[in-house]
């Protein structure tokens, strides 16, 4: 499926709906954040997973799409621990698999790794050449090595002797930050984002950018065994910066759930109104075609 680039209606209010089924008629493919909108890091969302269910049951097809660096099946497994049902969806993409092909790209380069050890199985089967940082030939960022303790600013000295002799970081999850139950960690986007304002060079993997949303279109056709046009996908996701802003990129409408990382500046308080979502939406650099509290159908 061609991508189609498209600026969005910056000038078109934000429908503020009650459940998913009022967006669903004349759809044939939803591409699905996971991380927010179906579960927090601890617990899959039930009225979620019952939406989506519901969707496929009436033909339609759910593909995942998620930052997370590391290959479908460990997101796959993932969601099973956590409890989301697998009527729920019907396949998975990845910033990880998006990733994966970019270190079979730069097969035998010296290659320096930033994140914690759980994301080492991105390098799994790749035959990579680990080596410290100062001999690096390119960096693939994960995600901070200690999440809970440091932020980007602690990769400050390491990026700027990167920047120094120009090595392309791969950005695996170009999140900035992600729910970990009521609290807000930071992502691999966060330390991608200050390497840029550096001036180093970044590779994003997943959204907002067009490959992972390519595969994703593509994966969806294969299942429906057909074209589908883009007026009958509808993304869905909690990140104006990616899931938003990666949908308007790819000319899709998209669903966007209030009670993930933007709570704090949509909801007021534990309310939603037209004038308050709307108000809100004015202020961003692009803009849902809809807005939930939380994904229901």
């Amino acid at each position: 499926m061609r991508m189609n680039a498209t600026q969005g209606s910056a000038g078109a209010g934000v429908q503020l709906v009650r459940g998913l089924s009022e967006l669903a008629v004349g759809k044939d493919l939803l591409v699905c954040d996971i991380w927010g909108v179906i579960h927090n890091g601890v617990e899959a969302f039930a009225d979620s997973c019952a939406a989506l269910a519901r969707f496929r049951a009436g033909g339609g097809v759910v593909v995942l799409v998620s930052n997370a660096p590391r290959p479908f099946h460990l997101v796959r497994d993932m969601l099973d621990r956590l409890g989301a049902p697998r009527d729920a969806w019907d396949a998975i993409v990845t910033s990880g698999d998006i990733t994966r092909g970019a270190i079979a790209e730069r097969a035998g380069l010296p290659v320096f790794m930033i994140g914690p050890g759980r994301d080492r199985p991105i390098f799994e089967g790749l035959g990579a050449n680990f080596v410290s940082v100062d001999k690096a030939g390119y960096v693939v960022c994960t995600g901070l090595f200690d999440d809970e303790t440091e932020t980007a600013e602690t990769y400050r000295a390491t990026l700027e002797s990167l920047a120094a002799r120009d090595v392309e970081m791969i950005c695996a999850n170009p999140d900035l930050v992600v729910e970990r139950g009521d609290r807000l960690i930071p992502c691999a986007g966060a330390v991608a984002a200050l390497y840029e304002q550096m001036g180093g060079r970044v590779l994003y993997a997943g959204k907002p950018h067009g490959p992972i949303y390519a595969a994703a279109f593509d994966m969806g056709e294969r299942l429906k065994d057909a074209t589908i046009a883009h007026d009958r996908i509808l993304a869905i996701g909690d990140s104006i910066h990616t899931d938003v802003a990666g949908a308007v990129a790819a000319g899709i409408d998209v669903l966007f759930v209030a009670r993930g990382i933007h709570a704090h500046e949509v909801m007021t308080p534990d309310k939603l109104t037209a004038a308050s979502v709307n108000e809100w939406a004015s202020r961003q650099r692009v803009r849902p075609t809809a807005l939930i509290d939380h994904l229901r159908w």
